[in-house]
């Protein structure tokens, strides 16, 4: 079992302690926080949501599995990386999932975002490009498979049910849009490098 992060380790407090307050303690807050589309008539968009959304669940099942995905492959990134690389690549991931997701509320008019899906999904797209033939044991099926093509299957997954609108309240081109602007920031540093 690997070592938990500094960084991680902070970031599963927070969102932890996030869930608790929101569905338990300040329910009022659950609205407030999450992302709303802020150029429909009547949103209740507030400028804080850009950044809290990113640390909202939906459930404890979302909860679970977000925080599962960044300690699982954050704290192998965080170590390669460093502390202050590692949170600017998080955050930047998780603008980029409410970029792409963006896009999709202005051709709807609708709907809200909360998580930190498109985060940890620019965390498993770095991990597939520094560790491409790590080996990930599959829950279903439990199969062995090398990181490249785990995290290339499954990103054909989320593009296919985004596509075919897939009406299961998952926000699917927030997850790509976490992991392209992932792989293009990895691009951009190996490139240009980076000072932080």
């Amino acid at each position: 079992m690997q070592r938990i992060t500094e960084v991680v380790k902070h970031l599963i407090i927070i969102n932890i302690l996030m869930f608790v307050l929101t569905h338990y303690i300040w329910k009022e807050g659950y609205g407030l926080l999450a992302f709303y589309y802020p150029f429909m008539e009547g949103s209740p968009f507030m400028p804080v949501q850009i950044i809290s959304h990113m640390f909202m669940h939906g459930d404890f099942t979302h909860l679970l599995f977000n925080m599962f995905g960044l300690y699982m492959f954050g704290s192998a990134v965080e170590a390669a990386w460093g502390p202050k690389r590692f949170l600017f690549y998080y955050l930047f991931c998780g603008f980029g999932a409410l970029a792409a997701q963006m896009v999709m509320m202005y051709m709807e008019s609708k709907g809200a975002v909360l998580g930190a899906s498109g985060s940890v999904f620019g965390l498993l797209a770095a991990f597939g490009m520094l560790y491409p033939n790590q080996r990930i044991m599959l829950l279903f099926p439990p199969i062995p498979m090398k990181a490249k093509y785990f995290v290339m299957g499954y990103a054909a997954i989320e593009l296919f049910a985004g596509i075919g609108r897939v009406d299961d309240g998952i926000a699917h081109f927030a997850h790509l849009g976490g992991a392209i602007f992932g792989v293009l920031l990895i691009l951009y540093w190996r490139k240009f490098g980076t000072n932080l």
